[in-house]
């Protein structure tokens, strides 16, 4: 009777099960043949075209020529070139002419948010004007080299921690709220503007340029963001615009500066892109029964 009961056990046919414990007459880590019939190869592996690619990176070398204008204003600006009432004119221009980008573009921007920016802007001024003072003397004890050093390894984690594909400041009608990342990279970027601003002469001088700096680096994502949602097309011409206006004044800065951010936009939307495309050839992913499960809808409280 038992060696009947044992024959009937080993003849069961193996199922498929993930909770049901060992199966009778089989191993714990036993498959048959039909086990790899589930297996897919590359279901995940998006194909990537060369151009659509090479219009992606024109986000990154955008940021990348707004970041080096900011310098090249530092430069002109620490050399006596422009002066306080200048900075204070291109400040008054960039606020205005940022205000009219987020009215013609933003779709629900309301007469109360405009009004909740204009008050926190003008707060904003206000504070930097009375703090303007304390950074003019803020590190007048450290040796020049040293602020340069730390000036330019801020911009440049800066620039790697930014988030290029949306803004630190939350556009209107955004669901997603910035990161930790892009907050740091924030933050790196005011300490490098209160350096700099600290080695200017004049109070009036040092409000200008922190007013300059930090009106770039938090609105101009927020602007360049509302430009490419409300159209792909002017995003692109606005780029390549701002692209040869940045070349321009570098080429008058320094030359040798201008060949290596002509190599490195270069670098950035043809090399890149193609090195991309290039190594997809070697993405190798597979997926079958023993992957987790995956829901495939969104859980909101």
């Amino acid at each position: 009777m038992e060696d009947k009961v044992e024959e009937s056990c080993s003849q069961r046919a193996w199922r498929k099960v993930a909770y049901g414990g060992m199966q009778p007459g089989y191993d714990d880590n036993y498959t048959d043949e039909s086990f790899l019939e589930g297996m897919v190869m590359n279901a995940n592996v998006v194909k990537r075209d060369m151009l659509k690619v090479m219009q992606d990176s024109v986000s990154i070398s955008q940021y990348l020529c707004i970041v080096v204008l900011v310098v090249c204003v530092w430069a002109y600006t620490l050399g006596s070139t422009i002066g306080e009432a200048n900075l204070l004119l291109l400040d008054v221009a960039l606020l205005g002419s940022g205000f009219l980008v987020l009215l013609l573009t933003a779709k629900r921007l309301s007469l109360y948010l405009l009004y909740h920016y204009i008050l926190n802007i003008s707060y904003f001024i206000c504070g930097l004007y009375i703090l303007a003072p304390i950074y003019n003397t803020l590190t007048r004890s450290i040796s020049s080299d040293s602020i340069w050093a730390l000036t330019v390894s801020l911009l440049i984690l800066h620039l790697f921690l930014h988030d290029y594909s949306g803004s630190t400041i939350k556009p209107p009608g955004a669901l997603n709220n910035p990161t930790l990342t892009s907050n740091i990279s924030l933050n790196a970027s005011i300490v490098a503007s209160v350096l700099i601003a600290s080695r200017l002469p004049s109070r009036l001088h040092v409000f200008a340029i922190v007013l300059f700096s930090l009106q770039v680096f938090l609105f101009a994502p927020l602007v360049t963001y509302c430009i490419k949602k409300y159209s792909f097309r002017l995003h692109l011409c606005f780029s390549f615009a701002l692209m040869i206006v940045t070349l321009a004044m570098v080429f008058m800065l320094n030359q040798m500066l201008f060949a290596f951010l002509l190599g490195l936009l270069f670098f950035v939307m043809v090399v890149c892109p193609y090195w991309l495309i290039k190594i997809q050839g070697y993405k190798f992913e597979i997926n079958g029964p023993w992957d987790e499960a995956k829901l495939c809808f969104d859980i909101k409280e």
